[in-house]
């Protein structure tokens, strides 16, 4: 067979396999279908499947194969991440500036400390430091890797439990997306890469002086010339954060954000999201897993990985609960914030698998750390859905 045909049955597993779990399982209520997709990919990947049936994945997803899949999903997450940073209300971000500050930074830190805290005492024990890894970078990474929020998820999420252009969903945006941007930065400095830090530095001056050009040229043209202007701004802006190297994402996410919502029909804005996750974001999702190396040492891997997910969701809850009392929030809405924010998944696991390829951690670190994230990720919604409920009751007079 031609690539073109092996290409269209990876396809077919891609959207089939998925799908029918999540439908005929009906895990809706605890495993949503992307968690759903991106644990297939996983499962459908080199370390499992692959391993059982080394000549399905040979033959399905070749390197061929494997390249027209990731190049369908980066640009199917650069537009969605895009579209979700359309969503963000700069003047409202800017307007509540100090408390953005005040939880992005109390949601970031104290997981991160706690996670952090967690690996100090898991690394004193051989087989969970890579080869190429120090101690202070394992600790480091594996601290990050519990704060992370994983952005796209998120956006996601909010979608189906109904907040995403509620005020509880600007909010979520806001705090979110300074920590993702947050997220590559330690990366430089996890590498010790001091030349990316500087590019970085490069990239965030040359983007302040093009988004105000970008800007003022989108605001004077038709509306469907801000769509096709809009998406060129997309790829230019992806290139240049992921040479800097903070990453495609935290581009896509910049690119959308600094552009005024109402430049675009809400309708149109609406039916672009759905369509990229009907069409396109499957592929994302599954490509990610079968990027994915699984290795398991043991019972002790699954004990590393309880132990990262009670940090990672302990701190992220008790980082926003210090917010929401320095803040004054009502009763109820802390909760709600902190178990949004504490989901994990893709983000983390891109994140991670940069440490396993440059060899800070082990595929045992990783494999605990992949554990935590689809478990925090798959809490999300069936803890967060009664919290809402219960806050809505509060505003009903």
């Amino acid at each position: 067979m031609g690539t073109t045909e092996i290409f269209l049955i990876a396809l077919t597993i891609i959207l089939a396999a998925p799908y029918a779990v999540w439908r005929l399982l009906r895990t809706d209520g605890w495993a949503p279908l992307v968690v759903v997709q991106i644990v297939g990919g996983i499962l459908l990947g080199p370390g499992v499947l692959g391993a059982v049936f080394p000549g399905y994945y040979t033959f399905v997803f070749n390197p061929q194969v494997v390249g027209a899949l990731n190049g369908v999903a980066w640009w199917a997450v650069m537009m969605f991440v895009f579209a979700a940073g359309l969503e963000l209300d700069l003047a409202d971000a800017w307007s509540n500036r100090r408390e953005t500050l005040i939880t992005s930074s109390a949601a970031l830190f104290t997981p991160l400390a706690l996670g952090a805290g967690a690996a100090a005492l898991l690394l004193r024990s051989p087989g969970w430091i890579g080869l190429n890894g120090s101690y202070p970078q394992a600790v480091l990474g594996i601290g990050m890797a519990c704060a992370v929020t994983a952005l796209p998820i998120l956006v996601l999420l909010m979608e189906k439990l109904g907040i995403f252009r509620e005020p509880m969903g600007q909010r979520l945006l806001r705090y979110a997306s300074l920590d993702d941007v947050a997220i590559w930065g330690v990366l430089a400095l996890i590498l010790v890469d001091w030349h990316r830090i500087e590019r970085q530095g490069l990239f965030l001056i040359g983007f302040a002086l093009a988004a105000w050009g970008v800007r003022r040229m989108i605001a004077r043209v038709a509306e469907s010339d801000r769509w096709y202007l809009g998406l060129i701004w997309l790829a230019g802006v992806g290139f240049a954060a992921d040479w800097s190297g903070l990453h495609f994402m935290v581009g896509a996410f910049l690119a959308g954000a600094v552009l005024d919502a109402q430049w675009f029909d809400r309708e149109r804005r609406d039916s672009l999201r759905a369509f990229l996750l009907l069409t396109v974001m499957p592929v994302f999702f599954l490509s990610t897993g079968l990027r994915t190396q699984w290795g398991v040492g043991g019972l002790a891997v699954f004990g590393a990985a309880a132990l990262f997910l009670v940090a990672s969701v302990a701190g992220k809850l008790a980082g926003v609960h210090m917010a929401g009392r320095m803040l004054g929030w009502r009763k109820g809405e802390a909760s709600v914030i902190g178990w949004m924010l504490q989901t994990k998944a893709l983000i983390m696991i891109i994140f991670v698998n940069v440490l396993l390829d440059k060899g800070v951690i082990t595929a045992e670190t990783f494999t605990a750390l992949l554990l935590m994230a689809v478990g925090s990720t798959m809490l999300t919604v069936p803890i967060v859905r009664p919290k809402l409920a219960r806050l809505a009751q509060q505003t009903v007079p």
